[in-house]
């Protein structure tokens, strides 16, 4: 198998957002400090296709000079629409040299979706990547005069719509002449720090989504604090593969590691993160905490289904590196013996994890979600450190996180200096400091709501330790009150339970003004289709069919995958199989939190069906609403649902 090959020095990442005041400049300024430096990898057919700075600069210059020849006055709005790619990176850069603000768009979105976001950014020009997003695009622009132009990123793409709209554009034209240095220090000169670099529309769980203006000096000051988030060298290797529409992945995947000349291989798509782990072998790895979940559940499943022998092996070397951990933690020396015994248990288990993940992963990032505990404490033992960090698109992503030789599993960490955390009289996480961001575009209101004062109210409840480490509860308006009068977070519930088994996508807790816990539980996919194959409920052919989809895009859910996944959860055998999660979740909760009945869906929750975000984010209030008849069924009919028993 080949692997990539990165010839950079081990010496720390030089950063480069000081002498910048605008986002735009901090890329040309790393491509003055380390042109022929790789800034990253993108595969073509077998092969890594590498790029430098100079040539990112480069290509970036070419999409400012059209859009500048198109006209686009400074703040003026850009859409970019497509997958994970170096490509977003040039447009986004294209843009911003531009003197423009970018705007990301999720794929998977309606056309009425997309018409709002494009109408209320009043975005110029959209960078539209495939077939299908485009047809989107070109329904929802239909009347819509401020768009000037449609750009798909492939000229196939760009000529076999030609005749669908006048707007749609050759990407050729955005390859052509470069915009020269002087013109693009004339258009920087134009912009104010605290002008908005970025919009960002919120999920929109409860409402229409919301435009959080970023501004530069926002993203410039965290770049620039980014020796407290994470130590980068300069032989660093990202995988970039999460959505680059999200702030997090813009922002901490792509500015961060643009600032520190960090280079990044781009996966060719979400179903090929596993297999291209082993070619590329990131010594840095961020993830949301599903991938976390679903690689522990994975790991035990299949130690279950080992000899004897071997179940005892990982038991011991578990327990050792458990013992080993501490000392690490608190930075000590670990004693001699503990060491030999933690040295043959990498060789004879860990190692195994360690390949897992390309094998040599030195550090691991995760937030947007609260992890287990148990997990955390399973990967930090096996040297597989995972800095959990906590953050909100409102404060320009991130604000708190476990740093390298200061970590306090359970806890977000630390805020990450100059700015301040305090928590309210009502448990609500407040954030004041250079991370806030601007407000919401368009709505004077709901910004007057979130930022009091100065404060950032982040709607999440946490607590705050005697070291400053924040512990996050669950988020204010999801709170669960119980018959009882016990508030409940159901993040807690939900945590606890779905780690427990590889077999389960979601769970949703549900109890407010009830007598006790109930959940729904939606089930994983692959794992489900897989079971059902192994007993004759599906045929091999299905199955077939059904992975090659969940390859190409694990997040879709279309009705032939439900239908699929629901000819196996109609077997009551498959149903209980999920009893024991939830019994073993149970005990890690407080007796008011644990779920006495539960109910198995049919599909797993989808962003099609209106249940999840484009972020993959549960939307409570509509799963509420969606599932209601069920959730009543759960306490009035003993025979729908499953009895997890009291205790």
């Amino acid at each position: 198998m080949k692997q990539l090959d990165l010839d950079a020095p081990h010496e720390p990442a030089n950063s480069v957002a000081g002498e910048a005041r605008t986002l735009g400049e901090v890329l040309r300024l790393r491509a003055a400090d380390t042109p022929d430096a790789v800034a990253s990898f993108q595969k073509q057919g077998n092969e890594w296709h590498k790029d430098t700075w100079r040539d990112l600069f480069n290509q970036a210059r070419r999409v400012a000079s059209e859009l500048v020849d198109l006209g686009l006055e400074i703040g003026e709005r850009v859409s970019i629409l497509g997958p994970t790619h170096i490509d977003w990176g040039v447009y986004d850069f294209g843009a911003h040299l531009a003197g423009l603000v970018t705007v990301g768009i999720y794929p998977h979105q309606s056309v009425e979706q997309m018409r709002y976001l494009l109408e209320h950014s009043e975005s110029r020009v959209v960078f539209v990547a495939d077939e299908a997003e485009l047809a989107t695009v070109l329904a929802a622009v239909e009347g819509n005069e401020r768009v000037l132009a449609i750009v798909p990123w492939t000229e196939t793409l760009a000529r076999g719509h030609s005749k669908a709209d006048p707007r749609v554009m050759s990407p050729q034209r955005f390859q052509r002449s470069e915009l020269d240095e002087e013109a693009v220090a004339a258009r920087q000169a134009q912009i104010d720090s605290d002008d908005t670099a970025i919009l960002i529309y919120t999920s929109g769980t409860t409402g229409p989504p919301k435009g959080a203006m970023i501004s530069h000096a926002n993203i410039l000051s965290l770049v620039g604090s980014s020796d407290q988030i994470v130590r980068y060298y300069r032989d660093d290797l990202l995988l970039s593969f999460l959505p680059m529409a999200h702030a997090t992945e813009r922002v901490l995947g792509f500015y961060v590691r643009v600032n520190g000349g960090i280079a990044a291989a781009y996966a060719s798509s979400v179903g090929a993160v596993l297999a291209e782990l082993q070619e590329v072998r990131p010594t840095i790895f961020g993830s949301v905490p599903r991938l976390f979940e679903k690689a522990y559940a994975k790991i035990y499943s299949e130690i279950e289904r080992k000899p004897a022998p071997v179940r005892a092996i990982f038991d011991w070397a578990t327990r050792v590196a458990r013992r080993r951990l501490p000392y690490v933690l608190a930075q000590q020396n670990v004693p001699t013996g503990l060491a030999l015994q933690y040295r043959l248990a990498q060789r004879l288990v860990f190692s195994k994890v360690h390949a897992a993940f390309g094998g040599r992963v030195r550090l691991c990032l995760t937030g947007a979600a609260p992890i287990s505990y148990d997990i955390l404490e399973f990967f930090w033992a096996a040297d597989i450190p995972i800095y959990e960090a906590y953050g909100m698109t409102e404060a320009t992503v991130l604000t708190h996180i476990n740093r390298q030789h200061a970590v306090k599993l359970g806890t977000v960490g630390q805020v990450v200096a100059p700015n301040r955390c305090r928590i309210a009289e009502d448990g609500e996480v407040l954030i004041h400091g250079p991370f806030v961001f601007k407000g919401y575009y368009k709505n004077e209101a709901a910004t007057r709501e979130t930022v009091v004062d100065g404060w950032l109210h982040t709607g999440d409840i946490g607590e705050l330790d005697e070291d400053g480490c924040l512990s996050i509860t669950d988020r204010k308006k999801h709170l669960i009150i119980t018959a009882g009068g016990k508030n409940v977070a159901p993040a807690n519930i939900e945590r606890a339970i779905k780690s427990k088994s590889p077999l389960i996508s979601q769970v949703h807790a549900h109890g407010d003004r009830r007598n006790y816990i109930s959940a729904l539980i939606a089930p994983s996919p692959l794992e489900t289709l897989e079971w059902g194959a192994e007993r004759g409920l599906l045929a091999p052919s299905e199955l077939d069919e059904r992975r090659a989809e969940l390859m190409r895009d694990p997040m879709a859910r279309s009705e032939a995958l439900a239908v699929a996944i629901g000819k196996v959860v109609a077997e009551r055998e498959f149903r209980e199989l999920f009893l024991e999660p939830v019994r073993q979740g149970n005990k890690d909760l407080a007796r008011v939190e644990r779920v006495r009945r539960f109910f198995v869906l049919d599909r797993d929750l989808s962003q099609e069906g209106g249940e999840m975000t484009p972020t993959m984010k549960m939307k409570r209030k509509a799963i509420e609403e969606k599932y209601a008849e069920l959730f009543d069924r759960v306490y009035d009919d003993d025979e729908f649902s499953i009895d997890a028993g009291r205790e």
